[in-house]
């Protein structure tokens, strides 16, 4: 990587600073080769001042002398930006967008730019462990895809896939996946509280639960119906609550919320921006 390289972040919300955090941890580039531009003049101060970084509230002049730009805008706001960024990016620089649902067909045809990388990473990206799917434009070229991966290992793991329609999956099985495992982790903890464990115990047991089980599926590379079985006696337990689960719909439940997710990436990348969860 170029140390010279100039990297512009449209959009200055939770991701851009992951990236930001990423970018200076991993010395991918220095801080003073950041440029976060944004509307919110407090918000560009808050990140100037804690990572050293440089902004400007006009993404127009932040973006016509950019070797590499990120666009981390909200998807509702993505139409404006294209708009006001059409023919201002370098045709030499890399646009890398993290946008939910917006094309890589979508973000050529509102930038006027051809080197584009679709990419999908998660909120984990924020303490280094993030998933992160992404594809490419076919005017990328081989040093930009190595620049794309630079910056997207920043993150935690990153995988290049030549479908762009995995993307859309990854957004609704990794991308939304740490809400999933949140809301699980709360329930659980609820759960102990309600048995009457104290909250501060039942978050201790629940976080290191999860962990442990995560490390020894990873070291044991079975899959995890053989791992369940191993913990599932007859007649105990595991196989009591295991019952309850499917009885209710756990799996389905995961499945439809996946499915919903799903759906609606490929929403915002039309331009959709309502939905009846009834009629999911």
């Amino acid at each position: 990587m170029n140390e010279h390289q100039e990297f512009v972040i449209i959009g200055p919300g939770v991701m851009a600073e992951a990236i930001i955090m990423g970018l200076i941890a991993k010395k991918v580039i220095p801080a003073g080769n950041i440029l976060a531009a944004g509307p919110r003049l407090e918000r560009l101060n808050e990140l100037e001042t804690r990572y050293g970084i440089k902004t400007d509230v006009n993404n127009v002049t932040a973006a016509q002398h950019a070797d590499v730009v990120i666009l981390c805008v909200k998807p509702q706001k993505l139409a404006g930006v294209l708009n006001e960024l059409h023919g201002q990016v370098p045709t030499k620089a890399l646009v890398i967008s993290i946008v939910a649902g917006a094309t890589l067909q979508s973000l050529i045809t509102g930038l006027g730019h051809t080197s584009v990388v679709r990419a999908m990473p998660n909120t984990p990206a924020q303490v280094g462990e993030g998933m992160t799917l992404w594809t490419h434009s076919s005017d990328t070229d081989e040093e930009q895809g190595t620049i794309a991966r630079q910056i997207l290992g920043a993150l935690g793991r990153e995988i290049c896939v030549g479908e762009e329609s995995y993307i859309d999956m990854a957004t609704a099985v990794s991308g939304t996946g740490p809400a999933y495992v949140f809301l699980f982790v709360e329930a659980l903890i609820d759960s102990g509280v309600h048995l009457g464990l104290p909250r501060r115990i039942a978050e201790e047991m629940v976080i290191q639960t999860i962990k442990g089980s995560i490390s020894f599926y990873q070291q044991n590379e079975s899959h995890p119906a053989r791992l369940r079985n191993q913990v599932t006696s007859p007649g105990g337990t595991s196989a009591t609550a295991l019952y309850y689960l499917e009885k209710m719909g756990f799996r389905t439940a995961i499945s439809r919320a996946i499915w919903a997710a799903f759906t609606r990436s490929q929403e915002l990348g039309k331009g959709q921006n309502h939905q009846d969860p009834e009629n999911i």
